[in-house]
């Protein structure tokens, strides 16, 4: 049987439109906007929970010592610099006396000085004592006036005056003098324990006033971290629990530690607790004051509950839940969670059940109509 041209062509035209047109609807079910959702899925178990607390901080010293002149004076020399150990007792540097000892010889002139008028006035007032004593006999026999006795013992009262400022200037000239010699002792800067010297505040030729630092030293097994934990997750946290501590400068080492205290004053602005964390055994080298540093902060176990994967929660409508398959449909469960782990996995206390299976991982946006495609794991996405 012999088809006309044209009926050729169409039936031609129909063997290559046909199989194009259900490869289109077949890539459009299963790739296009038609296709459906590829996600991954787990399972909710009953396990137990170790929580930990995340937190940052920066290396301080615990113990710092800044040593400096106990009165204003000009740096003569200074022996040590930043990062040199030191040991308790040892001298650092000293003080210029710059006219220290002309101010200690001239007050050692004033104690003479005052010696000598504290010898006057007490002869004086000998005098005054004997005077008044032999008016007092001459009133007796009526040989003096009453006027006389009376101006007599008020030059024993000047006299007896005079004695004791005398004695109290002689006082305080010697406690300066003593003051003085203290300052001629004290112009050696002396390492009060053994570390290591954190900074060099002055240079010798330097002139700095009393009580500021001109170096200073900390103890090197002393070191802490100074530690902010958000106040949200801090719940547990207590001195004592062990702890891990990541340098920024040692990325691949975890050193352990210990909580040594909770501050009984948080950060009101940022919300954080504080904390301070300290090594097991100091770090061989010491890391420098003010290095960053990651702490993770061990909780006790809690007991077994249903847990999920943190990947698995999402927001819908200002609610955190989770979606759950029921049959082949999806349902998004509100959920109020638990405490949460490192391993990335969160206690359900309300909204699921220990055999339900909840979405993880999908490749684009969930609803209540979405189709699913269950799969082992998502291109891109880590297992």
């Amino acid at each position: 049987m012999k088809f006309p041209r044209l009926q050729r062509r169409t039936l031609m035209l129909i063997a290559v439109i046909v199989p194009l047109l259900l490869l289109f609807i077949y890539v459009a079910v299963r790739s296009g906007p038609l296709a459906p959702t590829e996600v991954t899925v787990s399972t909710v178990e009953s396990r137990t929970v170790a929580p930990a607390l995340f937190g940052i901080g920066t290396v301080q010293a615990r113990y710092t010592y800044k040593i400096g002149p106990t009165f204003a004076g000009r740096v003569k020399r200074l022996d040590v610099h930043v990062g040199d150990a030191v040991k308790a007792g040892q001298v650092l540097g000293e003080m210029d006396a710059v006219d220290l000892d002309d101010r200690i010889a001239a007050q050692q002139a004033a104690i003479k000085s005052s010696e000598a008028a504290l010898k006057q006035a007490s002869a004086k007032q000998d005098f005054a004592q004997t005077q008044a004593n032999r008016y007092e006999q001459l009133l007796a026999v009526r040989g003096t006036s009453e006027e006389n006795v009376a101006t007599k013992r008020q030059e024993l009262a000047i006299a007896n005056t005079a004695l004791t400022a005398a004695r109290e200037d002689a006082v305080r000239l010697r406690a300066e003098l003593e003051g003085l010699r203290a300052q001629r002792g004290n112009l050696r800067l002396v390492a009060p324990v053994a570390g290591l010297v954190a900074t060099r505040d002055a240079d010798p030729g330097t002139t700095v006033v009393a009580g500021q630092a001109v170096v200073e030293v900390i103890d090197p097994t002393s070191l802490w971290i100074d530690t902010r934990f958000d106040q949200i997750s801090a719940d547990g946290l207590a001195a004592g629990l062990p702890a891990r501590v990541t340098l920024r400068s040692r990325q691949t080492q975890s050193l352990p530690g210990r909580v040594m205290r909770i501050e009984p004053r948080a950060d009101a602005v940022t919300e954080e607790t504080l904390a301070k964390i300290i090594f097991n055994t100091p770090p061989a080298p010491l890391p420098p004051l003010g290095e960053l540093a990651e702490v993770t902060v061990q909780l006790g176990e809690l007991p077994a509950a249903p847990t999920i994967p943190n990947a698995a929660l999402r927001t819908v409508d200002g609610k955190r839940g989770a979606w759950k398959l029921v049959g082949r449909d999806l349902a998004f469960a509100p959920l109020i969670l638990g405490r949460a782990d490192l391993e990335g996995r969160v206690q359900v206390i309300k909204g699921l059940a220990v055999g339900d299976r909840v979405v993880v991982y999908s490749d684009k946006a969930l609803n209540t109509k979405s189709r699913i495609h269950i799969v082992e794991r998502l291109a891109g996405v880590a297992p």
